[in-house]
């Protein structure tokens, strides 16, 4: 009897560890970006449009691209985790950027390991993004990540408004 639980419970525990999304790096400051961002569910349920989505991201991630998070160590890259469009917009923004800007998919990443430039075989940086539901006042929270492996990762609270059809950031935590 006891054999059979110990068996039930192990196949249990093995397939719940299967899953993976490769296509994400996942942060392990999980809980203290929830906290810093005070992302409690809505108020409103109103949904963003995705040109909205389009115009926080390159906020976000123009906020990070300008702050220099590399400049102590040898990147080659600096990859953006967004949609080819995203990428395309931000490496036309960002021409002369160093390390230049490149899309996720040039980027080598294996677990707790910092990640690799396929193209130099170097070390590089991931940034990302994440979108909050708008406020009941109209602004919207988002999460900017960097990450270059588990000793070189971080995240800003951003807090964004929208004047005159465009958004701009409004405050950084």
């Amino acid at each position: 009897m006891k054999f059979k639980i110990h068996l039930m419970l192990g196949l249990l525990v093995l397939s719940a560890g299967c899953a993976s999304t490769p296509d994400n790096i996942t942060f392990s400051d999980e809980a203290e970006i929830r906290a810093v961002a005070g992302t409690a569910p809505a108020a409103s349920p109103k949904r963003l449009e995705k040109a909205d989505e389009l115009k926080i991201e390159q906020q976000v991630f123009g906020y990070l691209l300008e702050r220099h998070f590399w400049d102590l160590a040898d990147y080659s890259a600096v990859f953006i985790q967004a949609d080819d469009a995203q990428i395309k917009a931000l490496i036309a923004k960002y021409p002369d950027h160093v390390p230049p800007v490149k899309p996720s998919s040039h980027a080598e990443v294996q677990p707790h390991l910092t990640p690799m430039d396929k193209d130099t075989k170097k070390p590089a940086m991931i940034l990302s993004a994440e979108i909050n539901e708008p406020n009941a006042d109209g602004s919207v929270d988002a999460i900017g990540r960097w990450y270059a492996g588990d000793a070189v990762t971080g995240f800003r609270a951003v807090h964004l408004t929208k004047l005159n059809g465009d958004w701009q950031i409004a405050e950084v935590k």
